[in-house]
């Protein structure tokens, strides 16, 4: 009994991937790094079989994704460092892209790169004027205000002829660009993978036909806002909205302003929510209230649970499987939705910490695993 008690305990203990990298010299991971980043600015340009969307502009489903993951990089700071359950978080996203509307056309004439600015500041201030009178109260009340502000954003831009009605606006100006050079696609139709001339992209040109400099331009703003999330996270920030989320009542009797915490959490998703949807903004060209609808909430919220919450790394596993997968199987019409959303029952029932928990949880389990291998060992004994 004590040997089977050992080996299971072992078992336990063994370190996981995310463990066994962290262990990796710095060099290496430095390498391994680049390598990655490399293939993921060359994925759009490599057509891999059974990875490109053959109903679908890859180029353009990969910028999606990219959108997807920048909101859910944003949300994962509400809903999983700060433990704030936010339903209306598509109403950040709308006001960045509306801000970049009706600064860039509807009223006024300015370039998309300084509307940006101005889209991240009006969206971390609706986040404060959202979060003020808001984050006093908790839990499901906190849920129900925010999905309230989501639909009151939509409804607000239906109904108002100044930001352009149902009908929206369009004649969005696009990122500037420069026509450097071209980089060639592969193509794979004879089986093996050919280098296509005919097929290019010119780097840094963002039209309105090839949308792989716009998910080149999504893949950069991504990593400037995974260096700002590492930078937060390990902060003494990171440390108030942890004790926050695991006992708001003990972080206050610790000397933690727990309000100011989370209303800082708040304004910083709100900024990366307003990023995002400038980001969108620019690549479409044309926006109107149908595109912020309360379904881009609830999938943006299953982004960051599918993924584990509170894990950066999680969440955009997460958003590329909300976003990515229905795509990729646009072939079976209505179905894939059918099977989609069986998917995230059966992983809500199955993995309920979500594809990539956080460190935190993994040493609950490791914890409580080991504790009951020890009452087993005793009970044998």
């Amino acid at each position: 009994m004590t040997t089977t008690t050992n080996v299971t305990q072992k078992k336990k203990d063994r370190p996981n991937l995310n463990e066994r990298i962290a262990d990796l010299p710095l060099p290496i991971k430095v390498v391994l790094w680049i390598l990655f980043a490399l293939f993921l600015f060359a994925l759009p340009l490599l057509n891999i079989p059974f990875i490109t969307t053959p109903d679908s502009d890859f180029g353009g489903v990969l910028f999606t994704v990219s959108t997807y993951v920048l909101v859910a990089l944003g949300l994962n700071i509400v809903v999983g460092y700060a433990g704030l359950l936010d339903l209306g978080y598509v109403g950040f996203y709308a006001v960045g892209a509306y801000t970049v509307g009706v600064l860039s056309s509807q009223h006024g004439s300015l370039p998309w790169l300084w509307c940006v600015p101005v889209a991240i500041a009006v969206a971390m201030v609706s986040g404060i004027l959202l979060g003020a009178p808001t984050l006093r109260v908790r839990g499901d009340y906190l849920a129900i205000v925010t999905l309230g502000f989501g639909e009151i954003v939509r409804l607000t831009l239906v109904n108002s002829q100044w930001l352009g009605g149902a009908q929206g606006i369009s004649n969005i100006p696009r990122p500037p660009g420069i026509e450097l050079f071209e980089v060639p696609s592969i193509d794979w139709s004879t089986g093996v993978p050919v280098v296509d001339l005919g097929t290019t992209t010119t780097f840094l040109k963002f039209g309105i036909s090839d949308f792989i400099p716009y998910y080149w331009l999504a893949l950069v703003v991504i990593a400037l806002v995974l260096v700002f999330d590492i930078l937060v996270k390990n902060s003494r920030v990171g440390r108030a909205w942890e004790a926050t989320r695991e006992d708001e009542d003990a972080a206050e009797l610790m000397g933690v302003p727990t309000f100011r915490f989370k209303l800082l959490a708040f304004a910083l998703g709100a900024a990366i929510g307003g990023l995002s949807g400038a980001l969108f903004a620019g690549k479409s060209g044309f926006i109107n209230p149908q595109s912020f609808e309360l379904l881009l909430s609830i999938l943006f919220l299953a982004a960051v649970v599918v993924g584990g919450q509170g894990n950066r790394w999680g969440v955009i596993l997460g958003a590329i499987v909300v976003s990515y997968f229905p795509e990729r199987f646009r072939e079976f019409a209505d179905f894939r939705v059918l099977v989609f959303g069986l998917a995230l029952m059966l992983l809500a029932i199955f993995r309920p910490q979500g594809l990539l928990p956080p460190r935190r949880t993994l040493r609950a389990k490791r914890a409580d695993a080991r504790q009951h291998v020890l009452e087993e060992g005793e009970a044998g004994a």
